[in-house]
């Protein structure tokens, strides 16, 4: 059966400018079964939507719940709002996923390399492609990975990224093994209504936080629950990593 990861992610990786009240960049994935992805998941979305707002139409994205707006202004509401966090974290406990991301700390990353700093995106999309490589492992089927299409020149630098990760590879893997269990990087709209892409924006700011030590209404317990680990329960290093290393 073959997989999706589908990435998305918090604040931005403008190294020359950093942002002192966000001065992280996260790439945040979700890796789920294709056929759940596309069936199981994405009826379990629409449920979730229907029951609070009564339409599938309204688009699930961090950006608008958390300030009222397109659809969310219902959120002004104390007990909607309670209400809303409460069914999303039930959403995400119940779904059947596996959660990957890579977090740089933007100022500690241009203190240790300064001129030679890799720039975060790309840094990244290494990470996330490598552990997405891992989770697939010997399966016969390749993998896709799926990202919200932006404005032209984002789209060009993310498909830029994407095309180094497959001809130089990773510190890990090498490009053959790369393409060989990835197919490609597919680009989609919000009016495609992805389900992995919304769930994907919903988790990625609040890992953000959890790096930067800071609360959020989304339970961070949850997403951790759902992160890649190795056999002794870890996250650190394989469902979570943290640039630049200690």
């Amino acid at each position: 059966m073959s997989k999706i990861l589908f990435i998305d992610e918090s604040g931005d990786h403008n190294l020359t400018v950093i942002d002192s009240q966000h001065p992280i960049f996260v790439l945040g994935g979700v890796i789920a079964d294709r056929e759940y992805a596309l069936g199981e998941m994405t009826d379990k979305l629409n449920a979730f939507k229907q029951d609070l707002f009564g339409t599938t139409d309204i688009m699930l994205h961090t950006a608008d719940f958390t300030r009222q707006k397109n659809g969310f202004e219902q959120m002004k509401e104390k007990v909607f709002c309670e209400t809303f966090y409460t069914k999303l974290n039930q959403l995400i406990s119940e779904l059947k996923i596996t959660i990957i991301a890579c977090a740089v700390k933007k100022q500690q990353h241009m203190d240790k390399y300064g001129l030679d700093a890799i720039d975060p995106y790309h840094l990244s999309l290494n990470i996330l492609a490598e552990r997405f490589c891992f989770d697939i492992g010997r399966n016969p089927q390749k993998g896709k990975i799926i990202a919200e299409a932006r404005d032209p020149t984002l789209n060009n630098q993310l498909e830029l990224a994407w095309l180094n990760v497959k001809i130089s590879g990773t510190n890990y893997l090498q490009a053959v093994d790369i393409n060989n269990r990835i197919e490609g990087l597919l680009l989609k709209t919000k009016q495609d209504k992805i389900a992995g892409l919304e769930i994907v924006d919903a988790i990625v700011t609040p890992i953000a936080r959890r790096v930067l030590g800071r609360t959020s209404r989304v339970d961070l317990d949850i997403i951790k629950s759902k992160m890649r680990k190795n056999h002794l329960g870890e996250i650190t290093g394989y469902g979570l990593v943290t640039l630049p290393k200690h």
